[in-house]
């Protein structure tokens, strides 16, 4: 129990999973470490708004198109009951994340859920102090190569250095079929934009940019190509209009 506390002691710490004699040791420790104190903080008050925007699922009932159909003169045996189970919970979870309605047919397709995961992905890291990426712009070779390898095309993280925003680096998220890119971007005073990026996108016709306002982060995304592109941020709706045709631009040349 004298052990060095660890990070996970400290995620733990900040989860309230830590019996009380490894409280009371991790609570000294950061009485001693006001900046990491200060980093728990942070994501204690991450998960609280996570929990404020999400919690809320719980509480709705399962849409009827997903329930099993009923068989009245029959019961399930325990095995069938736990498959049917599962496939309700999966078809559950993926009609949610997808920020879909059961009135409104047309949110079942993909385009519509890329601004959803888009934002989801800036909430989440967007105000992480020592790790908002995965690999730094000092590596941006790697980065861009890494990446292009896992989404299967050549990636170009736009320039916005003209505009005020410098990048900082990137990462790899999940995607619903494949692996997604998500590269950030900050400003002299710390603002931060988020261009996430998908494979596998419908195919569209046109490419003109739509908006959306997802839990006030604004999001502007649009289809080009193979490719669904989402630009994320807080700067106001004009302000994120002008960076995204930036963003646009450079992704046709």
């Amino acid at each position: 129990m004298n052990a060095p506390i660890s990070e996970d002691d400290l995620h733990a710490f900040a989860d309230g999973q830590l019996d009380s004699a490894r409280l009371v040791q991790v609570e000294a420790w950061l009485a001693s470490h006001p900046e990491r104190r200060a980093e728990v903080d942070q994501w204690r008050a991450q998960t609280a708004s996570l929990h404020q925007t999400f919690d809320r699922v719980l509480d709705e009932p399962i849409p009827t198109r997903l329930l099993p159909p009923a068989r009245p003169a029959r019961w399930l045996d325990g095995r069938k009951a736990a498959a049917v189970a599962w496939l309700v919970v999966g078809g559950v979870a993926g009609f949610f994340l997808r920020g879909q309605s059961a009135g409104d047919p047309a949110a079942l397709t993909a385009s519509n859920s890329l601004p959803r995961q888009a934002a989801v992905a800036h909430a989440v890291f967007v105000p992480e102090v020592r790790h908002p990426v995965e690999v730094g712009a000092d590596q941006e070779a790697h980065l861009v190569a890494w990446l292009s390898k896992r989404l299967g095309a050549e990636l170009k993280p736009p320039k916005l250095d003209d505009a005020g925003y410098r990048l900082i680096g990137g990462r790899l998220l999940p995607g619903d079929k494949r692996a997604v890119a998500q590269f950030m971007y900050e400003d002299a005073a710390r603002k931060r934009l988020t261009l996430y990026v998908r494979p596998d996108a419908p195919k569209a016709t046109e490419t003109g940019f739509r908006y959306t306002s997802e839990d006030g982060i604004d999001v502007f995304y649009w289809i080009d190509g193979a490719f669904g592109y989402a630009l994320s941020g807080n700067t106001g709706r004009e302000d994120m209009l002008r960076l995204a045709t930036l963003v646009h631009r450079q992704n046709e040349k």
